[in-house]
């Protein structure tokens, strides 16, 4: 169950972080501060991202500020929690960190393929360069709004998940304001089948999201991010409720597999068409994205998507 009070965090670590050149975070506050799924989750002040993720059940607030350059990339991190910061705890918070804003891609072979080959797409390369993917915070958030957004309208989505987090997940407040962590899968997997369906008044989406909390409670996330792409799309193609462009989203936006895209579905198409014009059709981007960008087609799917930023 979730924390009823916003405790205050009285515990604080410190830190540097070095992301992977070339990396523009004005490019990632800009794109967390119009994220749809993550409205309100978090604040964008400045040169600032403060957001919470659960750690190890409980919530951890985390400050995020640039101090380097787009070329000389420097990150400085503050963890706050209500409770002492362990070794392990502040270790497993950095590679979240690191992780949510993929701080370790390597951008330079994809802009190498735009230059050598898609003088169309170099516009917006030079447009978003340095713009490293924002993941979602963790896959299985991934997942559940994978879920939620079936069939639903994105503000009723957002709804469904406000209340899941206040159920199940945790808050903590850090200089007057409350910020809330979406729950760990361990905390969904222990709901009744039942009392999800009641929370979400929605007999299907309640069994999805317990079968989705089920498998990811069971799974260690290192597997998912480094095995071989076919068997974690299989495993998510096991889970109740995920599909084929379900597992591919979740694949891309909270693994950051990036070296494959879902089927073009509309909204992918008509970014193409926007760089590439009209005649662009779903045969033809997925040949671009095969045959061009190969690894690289995640990234290159990305940042079509974010073209009009």
């Amino acid at each position: 169950m979730s924390q009823s009070i916003a405790h205050p965090a009285a515990y604080l670590a410190e830190g540097a972080l070095n992301p992977r050149a070339p990396f523009d975070f004005a490019q990632t506050l800009r794109f967390v501060g119009a994220f749809t799924p993550a409205t309100g989750e978090q604040t964008t002040e400045g040169e600032t991202l403060r957001k919470a993720v659960m750690i190890q059940q409980r919530p951890v607030v985390f400050t995020v500020r640039s101090s380097g350059g787009i070329e000389q990339p420097h990150l400085d991190y503050t963890l706050a929690t209500a409770a002492p910061i362990t070794t392990e705890v502040e270790r497993a918070a950095v590679d979240r960190i690191r992780f949510y804003l993929s701080l370790d891609d390597n951008l330079r072979s994809f802009y190498a393929t735009v230059r050598a080959s898609d003088p169309a797409f170099q516009p917006v390369m030079r447009r978003l360069y340095g713009f490293h993917q924002v993941k979602f915070l963790t896959p299985f958030e991934n997942a559940c709004w994978a879920v939620l957004t079936q069939r639903t309208p994105m503000a009723v989505a957002r709804t469904l998940k406000r209340a899941l987090v206040a159920r199940y997940g945790a808050s903590l407040a850090v200089e007057g304001q409350e910020y809330w962590a979406f729950p760990e899968a361990e905390a969904l997997a222990t709901a009744g089948r039942d009392e999800l369906v009641t929370l979400l008044r929605n007999e299907r989406k309640g069994a999805y999201l317990r079968a989705v909390a089920d498998a990811f409670a069971t799974v260690d996330e290192s597997w998912l991010r480094a095995a071989d792409y076919e068997r974690v799309r299989e495993w998510l193609l096991a889970i109740d409720g995920i599909g084929a462009w379900s597992a591919s989203f979740v694949l891309i936006r909270g693994l950051g597999r990036m070296d494959a895209i879902a089927t073009p579905e509309k909204e992918l198409l008509t970014a193409a068409r926007s760089v590439y014009g009209p005649d662009m059709t779903p045969e033809s981007l997925s040949r671009l994205a095969r045959d061009v960008y190969g690894e690289n087609a995640g990234y290159w799917s990305y940042y079509l998507r974010n073209a009009r930023q």
